[in-house]
């Protein structure tokens, strides 16, 4: 699965935001069919960032969002301003 398909968008809410500043993770909505591997591949490549992990879940919209977390090294925050979400 090609990276720019997994990754359909970053989540923009409250408890996102509680995350990216207390655990270091960044929220994501991919693709229904991505696993956490691809999730893992996409993020890492698309974004320059070192991923340590991702766990997936469906929402009651029947959206997949999943929850990446991201090494020490590689900030959230400074991805978050990067996507334009802080």
């Amino acid at each position: 699965m090609d990276a720019r398909q997994v990754i359909a968008h970053p989540v923009m809410s409250e408890d996102s935001v509680n995350l990216i500043e207390a655990e270091n993770k960044i929220t994501f909505i991919v693709d229904i069919r991505a696993t956490k591997n691809d999730v893992k591949r996409a993020v890492e490549e698309l974004y320059d960032v070192k991923v340590t992990n991702v766990h997936v879940l469906i929402t009651s919209r029947g959206q997949k969002k999943a929850y990446v977390k991201l090494a020490p090294e590689s900030k959230a925050a400074d991805l978050a301003v990067k996507l334009g979400l802080l």
